[in-house]
């Protein structure tokens, strides 16, 4: 039996690796934050955090995914009159609207941050006017859902839930711009910040 918890615990015998091996591997992690500075501290816990320009494509998960489950719970609750999933769809709709208002604002603040050619730049626009809207869609919800103690009823709740669709469907939208900008352009990924054709930022003169 020891025999057999051994070779479970180390992984594998020869192979190396293992639960004893990360659970090691951990404790000398945190030793070695012991003796570095508090400065240092963070960016070696978050350094992909701390080697970021801006904070927008942390902050753009938190609307998407309360809105995202804001919706889907609203739309099931209200099929299958259950009043207390819509509740609890509420709240979500809360969080994501307040979520948006610093991910709008972190993108602001992003667009002006990073090189980008002209062809990014006309994506960069769709992208900002798709989460304007979505942040101006979750404000609108959130405010008759609060004047409404969350009970919303016959045809008023199916325009309220169809401009829920419409949020979503906008989301979807902005986020699939997000993706291309990143993915397809290199937008903020420093490697390819380097001879963009066209670089310009955002607030200063640039060439056509």
């Amino acid at each position: 039996m020891n025999n057999f918890l051994s070779f479970q615990i180390h992984g594998g015998a020869d192979h190396g690796g293992g639960v004893a091996d990360s659970v090691s591997s951990l404790l000398v992690f945190f030793e070695g934050l012991s003796t570095r500075d508090p400065a240092d501290i963070f960016s070696t816990l978050m350094p992909g955090l701390s080697g970021m320009d801006n904070i927008h494509p942390v902050l753009v998960h938190f609307p998407i995914a309360f809105l995202s489950a804001f919706f889907a719970l609203d739309m099931i609750g209200t099929l299958a009159k259950k009043q207390h999933w819509r509740n609890v769809a509420g709240w979500l709709l809360y969080l994501g609207a307040v979520a948006a208002v610093f991910t709008v604002i972190a993108g602001f603040s992003a667009a002006g941050s990073v090189a980008h050619g002209d062809e990014v730049h006309a994506i960069m626009e769709r992208h900002k006017n798709f989460g304007v809207a979505v942040l101006c869609l979750a404000i609108l919800l959130s405010a008759w859902r609060a004047i409404s103690r969350g009970v919303i009823e016959g045809m008023a709740n199916y325009f309220f839930l169809a401009l829920a669709a419409l949020l979503f469907g906008l989301m979807v939208l902005g986020a699939d711009l997000g993706g291309l900008m990143v993915y397809q352009y290199g937008v903020a990924v420093k490697s390819f910040q380097t001879d963009v054709p066209g670089a310009h930022q955002h607030g200063h003169q640039h060439q056509h």
